[in-house]
């Protein structure tokens, strides 16, 4: 390639299948100086042919490819993939799909906070405030602290909530490290369980999905040696208790779950998949990034001390 085909821009054969901005001459119009029109053009570059009669194919977002001489290109480089319209969802935005998950939870709001409570469900997320970002509300900690027996409250990690209650004498609710919130999108995760060996098709262990909320929530078991739910909502479906018993486990079983899950979300229509995974428990981030799942976001539990604790009694 000579400096003739990619002049002082950073385009070149390299950038093929990429995301480009390409700022090109526009042949037979001015400029409003009087100069040689240009304009930018953004897209992934689908072909670079070099030579003195060397083109540059683009195809955008909209609208049929477009074919650009590299003698027209002025100036040109990669740029960042936009982020898909799931990872552009605000984390508390994300977190409120996640109520799908516990179908008899009810919510309270505190200004921009909520109290999550389920009667049936054990998990710290239907019984904890969602503390994303401010409340709004000047005694929000007061009110979470007096409806609570166990005050626990999940907070963006290193966020100013997360600050805030550190400095009001709350700590780590346990030993676990942060939670990763994890989206995908379903037929992306569709495509790679079908690639992935899933050996748990057994004789006389076949998946059974009961559909307990119609449209809503469903689990399926798989003998007795592994289970799991989802919950739906709004195209957005997430899993969660995916468990195999420790004989059984290493065979592929818990992947036999979630494809029976994924495929109940699919035919309700649901295009996001999300899960839950604490942030060090390296094999099943392993497996869920080869399905193609990635941190949409991470947060952290907090409970009190008993000094902070303490002011329930007066905020009642």
């Amino acid at each position: 390639m000579n400096t003739s085909e990619v002049g002082q821009h950073l385009l070149g054969p390299h950038v093929v299948g990429t995301r480009v901005v390409v700022r090109r001459v526009v042949r037979g119009e001015r400029g409003p100086s009087g100069g040689p029109a240009m304009t930018d053009l953004l897209g992934v570059c689908v072909a670079w042919e070099p030579g003195p009669a060397g083109l540059c194919v683009v195809r955008p977002e909209q609208g049929p490819d477009v074919t650009i001489a590299l003698a027209d290109i002025v100036s040109g480089k990669p740029v960042p993939q936009r982020p898909s319209v799931r990872e552009r969802v605000a984390p508390a935005q994300a977190q409120r799909h996640g109520f799908a998950l516990f179908p008899d939870l009810v919510t309270t709001p505190i200004g921009a906070w909520v109290l999550r409570d389920s009667p049936t469900a054990t998990a710290r997320r239907a019984h904890s405030v969602l503390a994303f970002g401010p409340s709004g509300v000047d005694d929000d900690v007061e009110q979470v602290l007096a409806h609570y027996e166990r005050p626990i409250a999940a907070v963006l990690s290193g966020s100013a909530e997360h600050e805030r209650l550190l400095g009001s004498g709350w700590g780590p609710e346990s030993n676990d490290g942060d939670t990763l919130f994890q989206v995908a999108g379903v037929a992306q995760v569709s495509r790679a369980l079908r690639k992935v060996r899933v050996r748990g098709r057994r004789p006389g262990l076949d998946a059974v999905l009961e559909d307990r909320v119609p449209g809503g929530w469903a689990s399926v078991q798989l003998g007795d040696v592994a289970r799991g739910y989802a919950g739906f909502a709004d195209d957005w479906v997430g899993f969660g208790g995916i468990e195999v018993s420790a004989p059984a486990r290493r065979q592929g079983l818990g992947l036999a779950v979630l494809a029976e899950l994924v495929e109940w979300g699919a035919e309700l229509g649901a295009t996001t998949a999300y899960l839950q995974v604490l942030d060090g428990n390296e094999p099943a981030l392993a497996l869920y990034e080869q399905l193609g799942f990635r941190t949409h976001h991470r947060y952290c539990y907090l409970s009190p001390s008993r000094r902070a604790a303490s002011v329930r009694g007066s905020a009642g």
